[in-house]
Protein backbone atom coordinates (compact mmCIF):
# COMPACT_ATOMS: atom_id res chain seq x y z
CA UNK A 1 0.00 0.00 0.00
CA UNK A 2 2.86 2.38 0.81
CA UNK A 3 4.33 2.23 -2.16
CA UNK A 4 0.96 2.23 -4.29
CA UNK A 5 0.74 5.91 -2.21
CA UNK A 6 4.16 7.02 -2.97
CA UNK A 7 3.74 6.21 -6.91
CA UNK A 8 0.06 8.02 -6.77
CA UNK A 9 2.39 10.84 -5.39
CA UNK A 10 4.88 10.63 -7.21
CA UNK A 11 3.51 10.69 -10.73
CA UNK A 12 2.32 14.50 -10.99
CA UNK A 13 6.04 15.38 -10.11
CA UNK A 14 7.42 12.74 -12.59
CA UNK A 15 4.80 14.12 -15.27
CA UNK A 16 5.89 17.55 -14.62
CA UNK A 17 9.50 16.99 -14.59
CA UNK A 18 9.20 14.86 -18.01
CA UNK A 19 7.67 17.80 -19.23
CA UNK A 20 9.91 20.63 -18.26
CA UNK A 21 12.72 18.76 -19.17
CA UNK A 22 11.70 18.55 -22.82
CA UNK A 23 10.56 22.08 -22.74
CA UNK A 24 13.75 22.99 -22.01
CA UNK A 25 15.82 20.37 -24.49
CA UNK A 26 13.46 20.26 -27.16
CA UNK A 27 11.42 23.75 -26.98
CA UNK A 28 8.10 24.61 -26.49
CA UNK A 29 6.70 22.92 -29.71
CA UNK A 30 8.29 19.81 -28.35
CA UNK A 31 5.95 17.34 -28.76
CA UNK A 32 5.18 18.30 -31.87
CA UNK A 33 9.07 17.78 -33.04
CA UNK A 34 8.83 14.52 -31.68
CA UNK A 35 5.73 13.69 -33.72
CA UNK A 36 7.74 14.35 -36.81
CA UNK A 37 10.76 13.01 -35.48
CA UNK A 38 9.33 9.97 -34.46
CA UNK A 39 6.37 9.13 -36.61
CA UNK A 40 6.80 10.30 -40.06
CA UNK A 41 7.32 6.75 -41.77
CA UNK A 42 10.17 6.30 -44.30
CA UNK A 43 13.79 4.86 -44.37
CA UNK A 44 16.09 5.67 -41.61
CA UNK A 45 19.90 5.50 -41.37
CA UNK A 46 19.65 3.48 -37.76
CA UNK A 47 17.44 1.22 -36.04
CA UNK A 48 16.50 0.73 -32.65
CA UNK A 49 19.08 -2.15 -32.19
CA UNK A 50 22.15 -0.07 -33.00
CA UNK A 51 24.42 1.66 -30.38
CA UNK A 52 24.00 5.26 -31.80
CA UNK A 53 20.28 4.82 -31.29
CA UNK A 54 20.83 3.15 -27.68
CA UNK A 55 23.27 6.21 -26.58
CA UNK A 56 21.58 8.99 -28.07
CA UNK A 57 18.00 8.27 -26.49
CA UNK A 58 19.45 8.14 -23.11
CA UNK A 59 19.27 10.67 -20.26
CA UNK A 60 23.27 10.47 -19.79
CA UNK A 61 23.57 12.36 -22.59
CA UNK A 62 22.36 15.23 -20.65
CA UNK A 63 25.82 14.52 -18.99
CA UNK A 64 27.63 14.12 -21.98
CA UNK A 65 26.41 17.34 -23.72
CA UNK A 66 27.59 19.44 -20.93
CA UNK A 67 31.31 17.17 -20.97
CA UNK A 68 31.21 18.51 -24.62
CA UNK A 69 30.64 21.72 -24.70
CA UNK A 70 33.65 21.96 -21.67
CA UNK A 71 36.00 20.03 -24.38
CA UNK A 72 35.18 21.70 -27.41
CA UNK A 73 35.47 25.42 -25.74
CA UNK A 74 39.48 24.06 -25.67
CA UNK A 75 39.88 24.74 -29.26
CA UNK A 76 40.68 28.89 -29.71
CA UNK A 77 39.10 29.03 -32.80
CA UNK A 78 36.30 26.83 -32.37
CA UNK A 79 35.73 28.89 -29.29
CA UNK A 80 35.46 31.77 -30.89
CA UNK A 81 32.91 30.55 -33.60
CA UNK A 82 30.95 29.84 -30.34
CA UNK A 83 31.45 33.19 -28.56
CA UNK A 84 30.74 35.49 -31.93
CA UNK A 85 27.54 33.38 -33.43
CA UNK A 86 26.17 30.89 -30.90
CA UNK A 87 24.31 33.30 -28.64
CA UNK A 88 25.53 30.28 -26.00
CA UNK A 89 24.96 32.93 -23.12
CA UNK A 90 22.03 35.15 -24.18
CA UNK A 91 19.83 32.48 -25.67
CA UNK A 92 21.90 29.08 -24.35
CA UNK A 93 18.51 27.08 -24.35
CA UNK A 94 17.66 28.01 -28.26
CA UNK A 95 21.52 26.94 -28.76
CA UNK A 96 20.14 23.30 -27.10
CA UNK A 97 17.38 22.82 -28.48
CA UNK A 98 19.26 23.43 -32.15
CA UNK A 99 21.53 21.06 -31.33
CA UNK A 100 19.35 18.24 -29.84
CA UNK A 101 16.70 18.85 -32.78
CA UNK A 102 20.12 17.75 -35.25
CA UNK A 103 20.86 15.11 -32.96
CA UNK A 104 17.48 13.76 -32.90
CA UNK A 105 16.66 13.83 -36.96
CA UNK A 106 20.01 12.50 -38.11
CA UNK A 107 19.51 9.32 -34.88
CA UNK A 108 15.91 8.69 -35.59
CA UNK A 109 14.28 10.55 -37.82
CA UNK A 110 13.91 9.73 -41.58
CA UNK A 111 16.76 9.69 -44.31
CA UNK A 112 15.00 12.80 -46.12
CA UNK A 113 14.89 14.64 -42.59
CA UNK A 114 18.27 14.10 -41.67
CA UNK A 115 19.52 14.96 -45.29
CA UNK A 116 17.69 18.16 -44.58
CA UNK A 117 18.66 18.56 -41.41
CA UNK A 118 22.78 18.00 -42.42
CA UNK A 119 22.08 20.79 -45.55
CA UNK A 120 20.61 23.64 -43.20
CA UNK A 121 23.67 22.94 -40.56
CA UNK A 122 26.03 23.07 -43.77
CA UNK A 123 24.32 26.61 -44.50
CA UNK A 124 24.96 27.72 -40.93
CA UNK A 125 28.43 26.98 -41.08
CA UNK A 126 29.21 28.67 -44.55
CA UNK A 127 28.06 32.14 -42.78
CA UNK A 128 30.35 31.85 -39.39
CA UNK A 129 33.55 33.05 -39.81
CA UNK A 130 35.60 35.83 -38.40
CA UNK A 131 38.78 36.27 -36.37
CA UNK A 132 39.77 35.09 -32.92
CA UNK A 133 41.11 36.99 -30.28
CA UNK A 134 44.95 36.40 -31.18
CA UNK A 135 44.01 37.77 -34.73
CA UNK A 136 43.57 33.83 -36.02
CA UNK A 137 40.75 33.74 -38.71
CA UNK A 138 37.85 30.72 -38.15
CA UNK A 139 35.78 29.38 -40.53
CA UNK A 140 32.49 27.12 -38.78
CA UNK A 141 32.77 25.19 -42.48
CA UNK A 142 36.68 24.49 -41.56
CA UNK A 143 37.06 20.35 -41.99
CA UNK A 144 39.59 20.65 -39.26
CA UNK A 145 37.53 22.10 -36.59
CA UNK A 146 34.44 20.27 -37.53
CA UNK A 147 36.55 16.91 -36.95
CA UNK A 148 37.58 18.56 -33.25
CA UNK A 149 33.76 19.22 -32.67
CA UNK A 150 32.83 15.53 -33.90
CA UNK A 151 35.41 14.39 -31.57
CA UNK A 152 34.45 16.38 -28.54
CA UNK A 153 31.17 14.93 -28.65
CA UNK A 154 31.97 11.58 -29.39
CA UNK A 155 33.39 11.09 -26.90
CA UNK A 156 31.78 13.17 -24.11
CA UNK A 157 29.10 10.68 -25.41
CA UNK A 158 30.64 7.77 -25.13
CA UNK A 159 32.29 8.43 -22.17
CA UNK A 160 29.11 9.76 -20.33
CA UNK A 161 26.94 6.54 -21.79
CA UNK A 162 29.46 4.27 -20.42
CA UNK A 163 29.93 5.69 -17.33
CA UNK A 164 26.29 6.33 -16.26
CA UNK A 165 24.04 4.76 -19.15
CA UNK A 166 22.06 1.55 -18.19
CA UNK A 167 24.87 -0.77 -18.85
CA UNK A 168 27.78 0.13 -20.69
CA UNK A 169 28.16 -1.03 -24.52
CA UNK A 170 30.41 -3.71 -25.29
CA UNK A 171 33.86 -3.13 -26.68
CA UNK A 172 32.52 -4.28 -30.76
CA UNK A 173 29.21 -1.87 -29.74
CA UNK A 174 31.44 1.26 -28.83
CA UNK A 175 33.70 0.57 -31.95
CA UNK A 176 30.07 0.71 -34.04
CA UNK A 177 29.00 3.21 -32.31
CA UNK A 178 32.30 5.62 -32.83
CA UNK A 179 31.35 4.22 -37.11
CA UNK A 180 27.90 5.29 -36.89
CA UNK A 181 28.53 8.63 -36.05
CA UNK A 182 31.29 9.27 -38.56
CA UNK A 183 28.87 8.81 -41.17
CA UNK A 184 26.84 12.06 -40.01
CA UNK A 185 30.47 14.11 -39.40
CA UNK A 186 31.45 12.93 -42.66
CA UNK A 187 28.30 14.69 -44.90
CA UNK A 188 28.61 17.69 -42.50
CA UNK A 189 32.34 17.99 -44.03
CA UNK A 190 34.57 16.93 -41.85
CA UNK A 191 37.58 14.77 -42.59
CA UNK A 192 37.46 11.43 -42.39
CA UNK A 193 36.00 10.81 -39.22
CA UNK A 194 37.32 7.66 -36.58
CA UNK A 195 35.44 4.58 -37.09
CA UNK A 196 36.67 3.00 -33.58
CA UNK A 197 37.21 4.17 -30.22
CA UNK A 198 41.09 3.34 -30.25
CA UNK A 199 41.15 6.09 -33.69
CA UNK A 200 38.79 8.19 -31.47
CA UNK A 201 41.70 8.77 -28.65
CA UNK A 202 44.53 8.98 -31.07
CA UNK A 203 43.24 11.93 -32.63
CA UNK A 204 41.97 14.13 -29.27
CA UNK A 205 45.54 13.08 -28.45
CA UNK A 206 46.71 14.45 -31.85
CA UNK A 207 44.82 17.75 -31.45
CA UNK A 208 46.05 18.27 -27.37
CA UNK A 209 48.56 20.51 -29.37
CA UNK A 210 46.01 23.30 -30.53
CA UNK A 211 44.03 23.49 -27.02
CA UNK A 212 44.30 26.26 -24.76
CA UNK A 213 43.28 27.15 -21.54
CA UNK A 214 41.85 31.10 -22.80
CA UNK A 215 39.74 33.45 -21.16
CA UNK A 216 36.63 32.60 -23.35
CA UNK A 217 37.27 28.43 -22.70
CA UNK A 218 37.51 29.37 -18.53
CA UNK A 219 34.34 31.79 -18.65
CA UNK A 220 32.38 29.17 -20.40
CA UNK A 221 33.82 26.70 -17.30
CA UNK A 222 32.24 29.27 -15.56
CA UNK A 223 29.15 29.68 -16.97
CA UNK A 224 28.18 26.06 -17.28
CA UNK A 225 29.46 24.90 -13.99
CA UNK A 226 28.87 28.10 -11.70
CA UNK A 227 26.06 30.60 -13.19
CA UNK A 228 23.55 27.95 -15.42
CA UNK A 229 20.61 29.59 -16.74
CA UNK A 230 18.23 28.10 -14.57
CA UNK A 231 15.89 29.19 -12.00
CA UNK A 232 17.13 27.96 -7.97
CA UNK A 233 14.84 24.82 -8.20
CA UNK A 234 16.25 23.49 -10.88
CA UNK A 235 20.06 23.91 -9.99
CA UNK A 236 20.49 21.13 -7.75
CA UNK A 237 19.61 18.55 -9.92
CA UNK A 238 21.60 20.50 -12.78
CA UNK A 239 24.77 20.68 -10.02
CA UNK A 240 24.48 16.48 -10.01
CA UNK A 241 24.56 16.28 -13.69
CA UNK A 242 27.45 19.04 -13.66
CA UNK A 243 29.47 17.22 -11.50
CA UNK A 244 29.17 14.17 -13.29
CA UNK A 245 30.41 15.90 -16.64
CA UNK A 246 33.45 16.97 -14.66
CA UNK A 247 34.38 13.82 -13.05
CA UNK A 248 34.46 12.63 -16.71
CA UNK A 249 36.70 14.51 -17.83
CA UNK A 250 40.47 13.62 -18.25
CA UNK A 251 42.65 15.80 -15.94
CA UNK A 252 44.25 17.82 -18.49
CA UNK A 253 41.12 19.45 -19.64
CA UNK A 254 40.26 20.23 -16.32
CA UNK A 255 43.34 22.03 -15.42
CA UNK A 256 42.82 23.92 -18.93
CA UNK A 257 39.71 24.66 -17.64
CA UNK A 258 40.41 25.90 -14.21
CA UNK A 259 38.44 22.85 -12.60
CA UNK A 260 39.21 21.22 -9.89
CA UNK A 261 42.04 18.69 -10.65
CA UNK A 262 41.36 14.43 -10.78
CA UNK A 263 41.68 13.24 -7.87
CA UNK A 264 39.83 10.08 -6.71
CA UNK A 265 38.63 11.07 -3.77
CA UNK A 266 36.65 14.04 -5.13
CA UNK A 267 35.83 12.13 -8.10
CA UNK A 268 33.77 9.49 -6.56
CA UNK A 269 31.15 11.30 -4.53
CA UNK A 270 30.93 13.22 -7.90
CA UNK A 271 30.94 10.44 -10.51
CA UNK A 272 27.74 9.37 -7.87
CA UNK A 273 26.29 12.76 -8.15
CA UNK A 274 26.27 11.68 -12.18
CA UNK A 275 24.74 8.46 -11.34
CA UNK A 276 21.61 9.80 -9.74
CA UNK A 277 21.64 12.40 -12.24
CA UNK A 278 21.15 10.58 -15.03
CA UNK A 279 18.69 8.27 -12.98
CA UNK A 280 16.29 10.84 -12.28
CA UNK A 281 16.18 12.12 -15.63
CA UNK A 282 16.11 8.80 -17.28
CA UNK A 283 13.00 8.00 -14.48
CA UNK A 284 11.46 11.26 -15.81
CA UNK A 285 11.87 10.40 -19.89
CA UNK A 286 10.41 7.17 -19.54
CA UNK A 287 7.14 8.43 -17.59
CA UNK A 288 4.33 6.56 -19.11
Amino acid sequence: MLSGTFGSLAAPLRRQLASTLRERVAGADADTRAAEIWGTPGPRWFTPDDPIWRVHQDAAMFVGGIRALLLQSLHPLAMAGVAGHSGYRSDPWGRLERTSAFLATTTFGTTEHAEEAIARVRGIHERVRGKAPDGRPYAASDPHLLDWVHLAEVDSFLTTYQRFGPGPLSPDEADQYVAQTAGVADRLGATTAPVTVAELRSRITDFRAELASTAASRDVARFLVLNPPLPLAARPGYSMLVAGAVSSLPGWARRRLGLPPKFVGWDWPSEQLGVLGAGVVRWAMTAP
